[in-house]
């Protein structure tokens, strides 16, 4: 049993590991190489992870979630046997809910001791997320000319980003016009709002979903501005 440092980023994955779709998923029901509806459904299961774990900011990128918990979580003592299997539930449930077809999550703990160290994660995953949609849009351009999978694949090995964004380029696609949230993923963190229900000095919290995130150093002061302690 290892106790989580303050705070704690834990990542959580499709299952199986870097496939596109949750499986037993039909293939074919979402477009590639993305599809807003699938982007909705991880969100859902993120803002679940974020209410039910008391999370302090969540992103997804792809098939993936990373959840940074609160410094004052404190559920089954931080144990990381079972917050594993909690937060990985959770994600499953809401998935499943949200598409109406089984899907599964596993989830793992990254270790981190900082704030610095958490802010330096998240800038990764989200440098990730670039790198991945590019090759994204790369390999099904090609895969809707005709290639087959390991032509495909073979065409794209060893190529630098800039032929890959000159691949594009050449049918008609700018990789920097393609949506903010396929090229950055999707943060989502709490705010608080005037309740219309309440008082006129009332607030409530709610979960800001953002899908025009901010890049690398301005990412950065954005989740380091989040995390700040109160």
């Amino acid at each position: 049993m290892v106790p989580l440092p303050d705070p704690a980023p834990r990542r959580l994955d499709s299952h199986p590991r870097r496939r596109p779709l949750l499986l037993p998923l039909h293939r074919t029901r979402f477009d590639k190489p993305f599809d807003l509806r699938f982007s909705t459904l991880m969100t859902d299961a993120a803002k679940a992870l974020l209410t039910e774990l008391g999370g302090r900011y969540a992103y997804t990128e792809s098939d993936e979630i990373s959840l940074v918990l609160d410094p004052s979580f404190d559920l089954f003592s931080r144990e990381v046997e079972k917050l594993v299997s909690l937060s990985a539930s959770i994600a499953t449930a809401a998935f499943t809910h949200a598409a109406g077809e089984p899907a599964t999550f596993d989830s793992r703990i990254w270790m981190g001791t900082t704030l610095d160290e958490v802010v330096d994660y998240l800038s990764w995953r989200q440098a990730d997320a670039a790198r991945c949609a590019l090759n994204g849009w790369c390999y099904w351009t090609l895969r809707n000319e005709g290639r087959t999978p390991r032509q495909a694949t073979r065409e794209l090995e060893r190529t630098s980003i800039s032929a890959k964004n000159e691949l594009l380029y050449a049918r008609g696609i700018n990789f920097n016009k393609v949506p903010a949230w396929q090229r950055r993923g999707v943060g989502l963190w709490w705010e608080k709002k005037p309740s219309p229900d309440l008082d006129v000095t009332a607030t409530r919290n709610r979960i800001h979903t953002e899908r025009d995130l901010p890049m690398k150093g301005a990412y950065r002061d954005l989740v380091r501005t989040l995390l700040q302690p109160d």
